[in-house]
């Protein structure tokens, strides 16, 4: 999983970027619309995703499969989090109250089966002398 461990740290990166760029975004304009957004950007998306990437990097999962789906849904779920509470909350579209909810639930729904999947790989950890 030494690919999956690099493209969950990779894409924390990003998410630090974005985070630390909407935090200098609110303190300079003085507005902190963007607050909620900034939070989970930077907790799930930098921090839990690095972790994560740690994560893969120490242990090593004897079923490659669900680790795939667990990385994959971290990043989808994060990005459709953010993305459905920015478009929900600060409705930069003229998007449907329906559809703005959709989004921001899918991304946070996806991001809960991330978490389950996560739990359940620690199930799933190879012994040390079967690495």
């Amino acid at each position: 999983m030494k690919r999956g461990n690099l493209v969950l740290i990779r894409f924390s990166a990003l998410f630090s970027v974005i985070g630390a760029v909407l935090g200098a975004h609110m303190a300079g304009s003085g507005s902190y619309a963007f607050r909620p957004i900034h939070a989970h950007i930077l907790v799930v998306g930098w921090l839990t995703l690095f972790a994560w990437g740690v994560y893969y990097e120490i242990f090593t999962i004897t079923s490659k499969k669900l680790a795939v789906g667990h990385t994959w849904t971290a990043i989808i779920g994060t990005t459709g989090l953010v993305l459905g509470m920015w478009v929900y909350y600060l409705k930069p579209f003229d998007f449907s109250e329906g559809l703005s909810l959709g989004l921001y639930i899918g991304g946070g729904v996806t991001l809960l089966i991330s978490f389950i999947l996560f739990f359940i790989t620690t199930f799933f950890i190879a012994k040390k002398e079967d690495k």
